[in-house]
């Protein structure tokens, strides 16, 4: 069988309770779901925090508390963090967090870092210099455009070549589909890229088995979904990431160790 990393995103910047009362928003929250995950078999979270009130942040203090406490439950279990501003925050504040964090690994998308073209150039630099693995988020080919310019002029180090595609859209809300990998794959021939898929909507789970089919790795939650194919909820991510896990058996992939 074929291994793949598998990330688990479970909650993102904009759902919120009404839409699943299951969606983890609190430390205690996020640990258990982290540890359920990891479990069934995620590699790694994808981090987003909330301030009190439940709005989305990118606060830095706020992350080392997540942090540990999902390190005190799941000590192997690697950690992303999110500089998304979901509409929220300027580039200059992204630049903050991951200066005053310098995670392990961070996600970072090209458009919102493409606003200030300066600061991402900082940006790029802070993670390189803490050995930040960044990881890209693409949402159009527009955005590998500007990567492959990013890296040609130094802008995103050499060893900064990891990227996700994002396949549909949550506004305006564009359901995904397994066809929708064509452009971005296509986008990239020829480049060195370590790729990764994630997906909009119920068809996630058929688009992510796509995804590893072509070689890529995954990253499912309820971020991007909440509903089976059907129609019918999740209980929770664990039994999404579990199903999925399932279903990439039969096909000849299993989940990849924490030591891969």
């Amino acid at each position: 069988m074929k291994s793949y990393k598998l990330t688990v995103a479970p909650n993102g910047a904009r759902l919120n309770k009404a839409d699943h009362k299951m969606l983890p928003l609190t430390i205690s929250e996020i640990v258990q779901t982290a540890k359920n995950c990891f479990k069934a078999g995620a590699h790694e979270i994808h981090l987003h925090i909330r301030e009190k009130g439940g709005s989305h942040s990118i606060n830095a203090d706020i992350y080392r508390e997540y942090i540990q406490a999902v390190k005190a439950t799941v000590p192997t279990m690697t950690i992303q963090i999110t500089t998304e501003s979901a509409g929220i925050f300027k580039v200059s504040e992204q630049l903050e967090c991951l200066d005053k964090l310098r995670p392990k690994a961070a996600s970072i998308a090209i458009r919102e870092m493409a606003r200030e073209p300066e600061l991402a150039q900082r940006a790029y630099a802070i993670c390189a210099e803490s050995n930040t693995k960044v990881q890209h988020i693409l949402y159009t080919p527009d955005c590998v455009s500007q990567l492959v310019k990013w890296r040609k002029d130094k802008t995103v180090k050499s060893q900064q070549n990891d990227i996700i595609f994002v396949l549909g859209h949550y506004n305006p809300p564009v359901l995904a589909t397994p066809d929708h990998l064509d452009i971005f794959l296509k986008a990239i021939e020829g480049h060195d890229y370590k790729w990764s898929a994630c997906a909009f909507g119920k068809d996630e789970h058929a688009c992510l088995l796509r995804a590893l089919q072509l070689g890529g790795n995954v990253r499912i939650g309820f971020e991007n979904n909440i509903q089976n194919l059907d129609g019918t909820y999740f209980i929770n991510n664990a039994e999404s990431v579990a199903g999925f896990i399932a279903t990439a058996a039969e096909n000849g992939f299993h989940p990849m160790k924490t030591d891969q």
